[in-house]
């Protein structure tokens, strides 16, 4: 396999997208006789930083290739990391690309623009001689158990909510719901409303509530979430930025802690396997991801794999909402499945939503359907490059697999396939690091439990 210039060997390629271009593998092949070095470096909110010192060939025949490697990375590591404001040294054409890229009208204006929102501060790409130094606070979360506390999951597909007392679930409910494409807040809202006061309806009181939920949130403020993608930009500072602090008062007055649902999906695998060091993967409407340390800790990163890129073919799929090609979420979502399915023969009802499309595919794998396991084999061949791709930055030993895409014979599937690749393409990671599922139950309402346990009880005078 050849791009840019750059030989690769892959000896795994998915059976339903022969296309598909590991990323790892190109970056591994680049950097062999790379020898100009080059570091990048990001920042983000409280002056945390992030930095990887790399290299690159710095001639002219290879140049697109310098600038195809850096520009993937600067894009992995904003949205791995976070930052709203990048740092190059080493090379200022490179440099000079990379600003490009993230100017007004550029090829990541998406990205700059994301970042301004997130971070409220203009982004920034720099040229520097020296690299800041790297500064993160790695910070305890979660886990606590005491009380009588709800526990609310918002997915782009359902909404999961648990009642949770002294750490016991006594109840758990899923609504299906459509909030991606869903202009209206107040419906967001009363289905938060509603799922709160279902689950204190079986408690005798509510001590505090937590809450998992897909997207970037600030002091239990939605900053930036695609569930709230078809909500107009006036009404989302008015009645989206405080939602779920809003719906809470609606239940009482009692601590309350909102979390990005990656984070949560990290927490809930730590929490149930007893072990840190966890890279929690949430598999559903988009692709969630979180991380707990070696030391039981959040890290503060972003942890947005769902745009972080995994595939360097060129013609691979743009996600509609970055406009960008190859990212994670088209391999690791319900936007997988149905990209796949097609590809494998099965015909999907063209009125249907997403998440009706997954259970077609979901009902012809229950039914032992050949096509349908083609397209799961295919997803875990995809996680097992990309595995070899974030650990790289992470260096996780456990890898806990979560989400509706997971569920069933399906999950069993990819994670068998994902195992053999490893043990096939990458045997040097797959001896160190341990993907897993856990059972059926938690693999669907997990993360709302976990989130139960995020806010700290007040402490009486």
């Amino acid at each position: 396999m050849n791009f840019l210039g750059i030989e690769l060997s892959v000896k795994n390629i998915p059976e339903l997208d022969p296309g598909f271009i590991p990323l790892h593998k190109f970056n591994t092949a680049f950097l062999e006789g790379a020898e100009k070095p080059l570091g990048i470096a990001v920042e983000r909110a409280g002056g945390e930083i992030a930095a990887v010192r790399t290299f690159i060939h710095g001639t002219g025949d290879m140049a697109e290739a310098d600038r195809y490697y850096v520009s993937r990375l600067v894009k992995s590591m904003l949205w791995l990391y976070g930052g709203w404001k990048v740092y190059i040294s080493g090379d200022r054409g490179i440099y000079e690309a990379v600003k490009a890229d993230y100017a007004a009208h550029g090829a990541r204006e998406f990205d700059a623009l994301f970042m301004a929102d997130v971070y409220e501060r203009p982004f920034e790409v720099v040229y520097c001689d020296e690299l800041p130094a790297e500064y993160s606070r790695p910070q305890a979360v979660g886990r606590h158990l005491e009380g009588c506390r709800i526990g609310f999951d918002a997915g782009g597909s359902d909404r999961k909510v648990s009642a949770v007392i002294d750490g016991e679930s006594v109840f758990s409910e899923e609504v299906v719901w459509y909030p991606k494409i869903t202009e209206d807040p107040d419906y967001h809202f009363e289905g938060i409303v509603s799922a709160l006061k279902s689950a204190a309806a079986h408690m005798p009181r509510v001590d505090a509530m937590g809450v998992s939920s897909a997207g970037i949130y600030i002091d239990n403020r939605t900053m930036v979430a695609s569930l709230f993608l078809k909500v107009p930009k006036d009404k989302f500072e008015e009645k989206v930025k405080d939602i779920y602090i809003r719906a809470a008062k609606e239940i009482g007055d009692v601590p309350l802690a909102v979390a990005n649902d990656g984070d949560v999906t990290a927490l809930a695998g730590a929490m149930s396997l007893g072990e840190n060091n966890i890279l929690g993967i949430a598999m559903g409407t988009s692709e969630a991801v979180g991380y707990v340390d070696e030391n039981g800790n959040i890290t503060g990163w972003l942890n947005e794999l769902a745009f972080m890129p995994v595939d360097a073919n060129p013609e691979a799929m743009a996600d509609e909402w970055s406009g960008d090609i190859g990212c994670g979420v088209k391999y690791f979502s319900q936007d997988g499945v149905i990209k796949l399915a097609p590809r494998a023969g099965i015909e999907l009802p063209q009125d249907a939503s997403p998440a009706e499309k997954l259970k077609a595919v979901q009902t012809l794998m229950d039914s032992g359907s050949a096509a349908a396991e083609a397209v799961y084999r295919s997803i875990g061949v995809y996680l097992a490059h990309s595995l070899a791709l974030y650990y790289g930055y992470y260096g996780f030993k456990y890898v806990l697999l979560l989400g509706r895409v997971m569920s069933g014979r399906g999950g069993d599937v990819i994670l068998e396939k994902c195992r053999e690749v490893l043990a096939d393409e990458y045997p040097e990671i797959a001896e160190k690091i341990i993907p897993t599922l856990p059972d059926e139950k938690f693999r669907r309402v997990g993360q709302s439990a976990a989130a139960a346990s995020l806010p700290t009880l007040r402490v009486e005078a």
